[in-house]
């Protein structure tokens, strides 16, 4: 799949699911992958998917620190994901709270 910029997601992805929305919820502001992760009760595998299409709706963008953003294309790779940060964008916050 052709990578999306943040915040660009086509209209047919604003549907939410549970877990994409329990994961929003834990990302108003930036976590890291383990903590993320201890406060959800879900697989890592679930995790890591749910965040790639969370990504890829341009809803949550991946951070290498608090405040440094990784290159898009990078983003939707699941592998590198337990180094990494997660924070919620503007759309994203906006879908979860239009819920």
């Amino acid at each position: 799949m052709h990578p999306l910029p943040y915040g660009t997601a086509p209209d047919y992805f604003d549907e939410m699911t549970d877990t994409e929305f329990d994961v929003l919820d834990e990302l108003y502001f930036v976590q890291p992958y383990r903590a993320l992760h201890g406060q959800l009760q879900i697989s890592e595998e679930a995790l890591r998917e749910t965040l790639v299409q969370l990504v890829r709706k341009g809803w949550v963008k991946v951070l290498r620190s608090h405040d440094q953003e990784v290159e898009p294309g990078e983003a939707h790779r699941p592998e590198g994901y337990a180094q990494y940060y997660f924070l919620a964008t503007k759309a994203g916050l906006l879908a979860h709270n239009s819920r």
